[in-house]
């Protein structure tokens, strides 16, 4: 059940938060987030999952979460293309060709789960090849509101060179894709407006609400719990 939020619930977070996220970032540093898998039962069924990292990060931030889905009997792909340095004109196509790879291994289509600017690819990939993607599941992403209700958005438009809302490819991020969508949020986040990553009633199917900051997404043990849970509704 979902609680009433205030209008701050739509601008950037606190600076208390963002600080927060902070100390977060320098644990990341020492290796702190990329522990052991999270206990879980074995309940998948031999599914392939690709988790797709946010602005900056690289495969090395989901590490845990794709351990845990191991762990879960999921086949568990990273996006394979590096740090994550904004969408560019051939980012929809670099998405095919990695799912064309993970198809010589496993057949049927993908589950996406993207954290922030991963979940947006996601989305819009969903768009872009519908038959492909099984469903999509958003940790943090920003994909309702205004796409400067956030911390991050002048130093992406600085290493992206393109405005926040005029990425190089088409895109309609509030239009919920053809497939199944879980977004997974945080009124913690000390980076992405919460109301912007849990998205309104008909831009996305499901929300779930977790208890960690934005850079715990990929590695919170609540958090990745409700991966697995979006993933076996």
């Amino acid at each position: 059940m979902f609680h009433s939020f205030p209008p701050t619930d739509s601008v950037a977070p606190s600076l208390g938060l963002l600080l927060g996220e902070v100390r977060v970032l320098a644990d990341w540093r020492r290796g702190g987030r990329m522990g052991k898998a999270v206990p879980v039962k074995n309940e998948g069924d031999g599914r392939a999952v690709m988790v797709l990292p946010g602005f900056f990060a690289s495969d090395a931030s989901t590490i845990r979460l794709r351990r845990t889905l191991k762990t879960a009997g999921y086949y568990a792909y990273g996006w394979g293309q590096g740090r994550n340095l904004g969408v560019r004109a051939d980012s929809l196509t670099k998405i095919d060709a990695r799912l064309d790879r993970i198809a010589r291994e496993v057949d049927g289509p993908v589950t996406l789960v993207g954290w922030s600017l991963g979940g947006l690819m996601a989305r819009e990939y969903a768009k872009y090849a519908p038959h492909r993607v099984a469903k999509i599941i958003t940790l943090g992403s920003p994909f309702s509101g205004d796409p400067r209700a956030n911390h991050a958005w002048r130093l992406y438009e600085f290493v992206a060179r393109h405005p926040v809302d005029a990425p190089p490819i088409p895109s309609s991020l509030c239009d919920k894709p053809p497939v199944p969508t879980t977004a997974i949020w945080s009124r913690n986040d000390g980076i992405i407006a919460p109301a912007s990553a849990r998205g309104q009633s008909h831009e996305r199917d499901h929300a779930v609400e977790v208890d960690c900051g934005h850079m715990g997404f990929p590695s919170d043990d609540a958090a990745i719990r409700a991966v697995l849970d979006a993933i076996q509704r």
